[in-house]
């Protein structure tokens, strides 16, 4: 993502595709409020919604080649490639430094190969109010769409 690295648990992520292989699957959703979710898709008769990482993150915009689908969320997260796996032995606390939706994003530091990582906190892609107004433009979108096929029928 831009160049940044982050962590995340294994446990936090339920499946690891390409962005190629949900490009049919995955829909536009119109909301205006968070331009890091632009799509949703379905997995498992589950709606999940795409946050671009770099857009969450407020780093320069990428392409993404994958998608984290989350699990026990309703999030997918696009992200430019997974490095590799590691054991993180210690998630250090957030510094004071770290103020704001940052200490909502990240449950802490990690220190791996000399570098400081940050490690995601899965639910900080997304916060609740976040979660109520795209459901509601979702369902909006998908009430739009029904009756512009049933007006085309």
């Amino acid at each position: 993502m831009a160049h940044q690295s982050f962590a995340i648990s294994a446990d936090s992520v339920q499946e690891i595709r390409s962005t190629d292989s949900l490009s049919g699957a995955a829909n536009d959703i119109e909301q205006p409020l968070f331009t890091k979710v632009r799509h949703t898709v379905e997995r498992a008769h589950r709606k999940y919604y795409v946050v671009n990482a770099c857009a969450h993150f407020n780093l320069p915009v990428t392409r993404p080649t994958l998608v984290l689908i989350l699990r026990q969320l309703r999030v997918a997260v696009l992200v430019d490639k997974i490095e590799r796996m590691a054991d993180i032995n210690a998630v250090h606390a957030l510094p004071r430094a770290f103020i704001g939706e940052e200490r909502r994003w990240y449950r802490g530091l990690a220190y791996v190969d000399d570098h400081v990582i940050p490690v995601i906190e899965p639910t900080g892609f997304l916060t609740r109010e976040e979660f109520m107004a795209l459901d509601r433009f979702a369902k909006a979108t998908e009430s739009r769409q029904e009756m512009q096929g049933a007006i085309q029928v």
